[in-house]
């Protein structure tokens, strides 16, 4: 039987080593890979079969090794272990390749949240006596209460200090769709998922819970007011397939290819964008992924405060993908595939459709010309145009009551556009007021909108940091900015006042984060120094802009602004750092704030003549309104990459008609 199991675990590993000749080294780890992790550490005694894994990344190659890498080279694959001992959390980096273990270390910080836990958190609290009597003051038994672990943030307090907190408030059990329709106010847990006990529960005075379901399936749209009248579908068709080649995770359409992947943290991750420049494959961008997303509230109340989630690194975007449906999410005709992380257990958690891959007329020309003097009475000259297709790689991840789409827009003019889009519903409130000629409406909407009877909707924002490895025709790169600036006028001049270019190009870290302002227009330059461009000028690629907020925060004393201080510039630029891949750090559960990108930043580390790495925050400001309510209209917002003197022409200009 031992001889039986050793050749099968021989043949595993014959079985990994050939796939990782023919993989490309930053694809995501696969199902047997997370099986071999697992048996890996089972067999070092370092982990059982009780052991929890919050977190199991691909510890990607160095970069040297990832650039040189050929078809049919091998490089040894490996990942970054995160999980539970009776010491506390580890961290080891496991060698799937050779089948060892390199380092085991306690981690300095909390990983981000187990299932496991938020589903302990959900079921303590509802067995909890306060809350159980909390819930009878409201006329509720347990079984009437749906429950909602958050993460609480970290307030610099003893209580956050050797714990592990959640905070739980719930929601009336939804008679339809709707699970946030009937919030339960004033009355929540503070649950320490750590050690699976009930810390306290808090209640500030009951508030009627409201009586409306507010559903939103058709079914229960149609119950409220007519729907409206059928209309003819309009779908998009493609004769003879697709114009994009899929072969594992390696992605080519166009001018553009690809390496595409998920992990459990930041969701889709894009590699090795590199674009056809006649005939010659040019690096764009090494590497692209969610950095980060923070989404704090503007309600100072008890039960408001400290929802200040930090939903990818606590949460996870690859965790919470959910499967993408055809016709509504994506296009019928696109590509759907599946997603592979790995669950609590460690072992591989397949989501299906969790990608979707489709190119699109956007229904727009990519350029047109109109020659109004090319034309006769006897012969009228059409306008010369082309029309536009993008390829689009998307994701959809859940993270409680919202739904975030990642896209990354491929463009045949040599564009890139990171999209995101917010649906999904709001959080909601308990209150009096039913209408805001109510006496208590004042009160209710001090920090929110009454977007429903009984219902306040909570100001707040939204922020996404992207980490955007821009690799220019090599990985050293220049950055620079283009500010458009007054131009010096001659006193004998008519003109009194036009605008120039000035190039500026910072020499550190410090001096390279940047805000975004109509007021000061300004363009962010990669470029290549070492590469003489068509017409001599130092090939780009350029942010040309993106959709950005600022708040009035206090960065240096507030608990959640200081955690996630790189929202105070939406540009930052640093060196190349393989251990740097989150803005908010690599532990962002109960973080401190002492390892983000605002404080990495205080190195000052020059620029010049080394590999730059690019982040990016797009985000917005959400004043809830009615139209939001009981569903939220998707809210793209962008992040707009495009070249800048890197083409000899316009790359469109060889569509064809």
């Amino acid at each position: 039987m031992k001889r039986i199991q050793h050749l099968a675990t021989a043949a595993l590993a014959l079985s990994l080593m050939a796939s990782a000749a023919s993989a490309h080294p930053l694809d995501g780890l696969t199902a047997e890979e997370y099986q071999r992790i697992n048996k890996i550490l089972k067999d070092g005694k370092i982990a059982n079969d009780d052991t929890l894994f919050p977190l199991i990344e691909l510890k990607e190659p160095a970069k040297a090794d990832v650039l040189k890498w050929k078809q049919g080279d091998a490089l040894d694959r490996k990942a970054m272990v995160q999980f539970t001992s009776p010491d506390g959390f580890k961290e080891a980096i496991v060698n799937i390749t050779q089948g060892k273990v390199e380092s085991n270390e306690a981690i300095k910080g909390q990983p981000m949240v187990l299932f496991t836990e938020f589903m302990d958190a959900l079921q303590g609290v509802l067995g909890n006596p306060e809350m159980v009597a909390g819930l009878a003051k409201r006329g509720l038994k347990p079984e009437q209460a749906f429950c909602l672990p958050l993460t609480g943030g970290n307030f610099f307090t003893e209580e956050y200090k050797n714990s592990r907190l959640m905070k739980v408030p719930c929601y009336r059990v939804p008679e339809g769709s709707n699970f946030y329709a009937k919030p339960i106010e004033g009355l929540f847990a503070i649950y320490d998922i750590g050690k699976k006990s009930v810390v306290r529960v808090i209640d500030t005075g009951a508030v009627d819970v409201p009586k409306d379901n507010w559903g939103y399936t058709e079914e229960e749209v149609a119950a409220r007011t007519p729907l409206r009248p059928k209309m003819n579908k309009v779908t998009m068709t493609q004769e003879g397939g697709p114009n994009y080649k899929l072969d594992g995770s390696h992605l080519e359409w166009d001018i553009w290819r690809l390496n595409f992947r998920v992990d459990k943290r930041p969701g889709l991750v894009i590699s090795n964008l590199d674009v056809n420049d006649g005939g010659t494959w040019r690096s764009v961008i090494y590497q692209a992924h969610l950095s980060e997303v923070f989404v704090p509230y503007m309600d100072p109340t008890e039960g408001w405060y400290w929802r200040t989630y930090m939903d990818s690194g606590e949460y996870g975007f690859g965790l919470f993908l959910s499967p993408l449906t055809a016709g509504i999410d994506c296009p019928a005709n696109a590509t759907f595939l599946p997603a592979t992380i790995a669950d609590d257990k460690g072992n591989p958690l397949e989501i299906p459709n969790a990608i979707c891959v489709f190119e699109r007329s956007i229904g727009d020309p990519a350029w047109r010309h109109f020659e109004v003097f090319a034309q006769t009475p006897e012969k009228p000259i059409p306008a010369e145009g082309r029309p536009a297709t993008e390829l689009v790689v998307r994701t959809a991840s859940e993270v409680g009551n919202y739904d975030y789409l990642i896209d990354y827009r491929l463009q045949q003019n040599g564009q890139v556009n990171i999209y995101v889009g917010a649906t999904g519903l709001d959080a909601v409130k308990g209150v009096a007021s039913t209408s805001m000629k109510d006496p208590t409406a004042k009160a209710d909407t001090a920090h929110g909108t009454l977007i429903a009877p009984n219902l306040v909707a909570a100001n707040h924002d939204h922020y996404f940091n992207f980490r955007i490895d821009f690799d220019v025709d090599q990985p050293v790169n220049h950055f620079s900015t283009m500010d458009i600036v007054p131009a010096k006028m001659d006193p004998a001049s008519p003109r009194k006042s036009m605008w120039t270019v000035e190039h500026k190009m910072p020499n550190t870290e410090l001096e390279a984060r940047y805000k975004l302002s109509s007021m000061q227009p300004r363009y962010f330059m990669i470029s290549d120094p070492a590469r003489e461009g068509y017409l001599a000028h130092e090939p780009a690629y350029m942010i040309h802009h993106g959709d950005v907020s600022y708040g009035p925060f206090d960065f240096a004393n507030d608990p959640p602004m200081k955690r996630n201080a790189y929202i105070e510039y939406s540009v930052w630029n640093t060196v190349y750092d393989p251990d740097q891949r989150y803005a908010g750090g690599k532990y962002a559960m109960q973080s401190d704030g002492s390892d983000t990108l605002a404080e990495w930043v205080k190195a000052d580390k020059p620029l010049m003549g080394k590999d730059i790495v690019t982040w990016f925050s797009a985000g917005f400001h959400h004043i809830p309104r009615m139209e939001d309510w009981p569903v939220m209209s998707t809210e793209w917002k962008t992040v707009h990459i495009m070249p800048h003197n890197f083409f000899a022409h316009n790359p469109a200009m060889t569509l064809r008609k």
